[in-house]
């Protein structure tokens, strides 16, 4: 296990968010944790694709896998994430309709 700080964790956490799939789970979870299936069912997603994206988060230390049973609960890996997605959610951008599509990706 390695430790990051500073721009490497920016980088990250904006590889981690670049999806729409793994910017829906991530603001899920920083409502409250949850099992994969559920995350399935609530994002319209298939489970496959909620496991892979999880692998990834989990990956990228944004998520922790929790056991719980038979079954595994997942949530935010530092409170702090939640807090941090919560003020994001705050920030107003004034974008280049030319540079970037409505959904984030870069045209140029």
């Amino acid at each position: 296990m390695e430790t990051l700080t500073h721009a490497p964790v920016l980088a990250r956490f904006g590889y981690a968010v670049s999806d729409p799939t793994r910017a829906r789970i991530l603001l899920a979870l920083a409502e409250a944790p949850a099992y994969p299936s559920d995350l399935a069912d609530s994002l319209d997603v298939s489970r496959q694709s909620i496991s892979n994206h999880l692998t990834c988060l989990r990956g990228c230390g944004l998520v922790v896998s929790v056991p719980d049973g038979r079954r595994s609960r997942y949530e935010l890996a530092d409170a702090r994430l939640g807090h941090a997605i919560s003020d994001l959610l705050g920030v107003v951008l004034a974008v280049d309709p030319s540079c970037c599509s409505p959904d984030g990706t870069c045209l140029t």
